[in-house]
């Protein structure tokens, strides 16, 4: 799949070591784990393949606090123990979001993700 970023920040978290652990706060562990799902979706040729995984924990994102978070997803960086998630957004062949964005009919068709944001679940 082709990865997309939303900011230059998000692009340097998933990227580079050292503004990963920055953003984990000089936890390697989480910084590998990171990269090690940022090289899955890279190396995956369409979304079900990540989808499919049991280990990503794939899930759609529910609308909070009046933010609408429809068409948005989320994997875990480690483990459902940890609280940090990729965001991400699935886009068509002209790196658009998909409207309506129903997952389980595009699945097999998605090969442009953006990721919006790696943040603290919590936070």
């Amino acid at each position: 799949m082709k990865l997309e970023y939303a900011s230059e920040k998000v692009r340097m978290q998933c990227t580079s070591v050292k503004a990963a652990n920055k953003l984990f706060g000089g936890k390697n562990v989480m910084t590998t784990s990171l990269f090690a799902r940022i090289n899955a979706m890279e190396n995956a040729e369409y979304i079900k393949d990540i989808i499919v995984q049991p280990i990503f924990r794939f899930h759609a994102l529910k609308n909070k606090k009046g933010r609408n978070l429809d068409g948005f997803f989320a994997i875990d960086v480690k483990t459902i123990r940890e609280p940090w998630r990729i965001i991400l957004q699935p886009l068509n062949e002209n790196k658009q979001p998909y409207d309506p964005c129903n997952i389980d009919e595009i699945a097999d068709s998605v090969k442009i993700v953006e990721i919006v944001e790696v943040s603290n679940h919590y936070e």
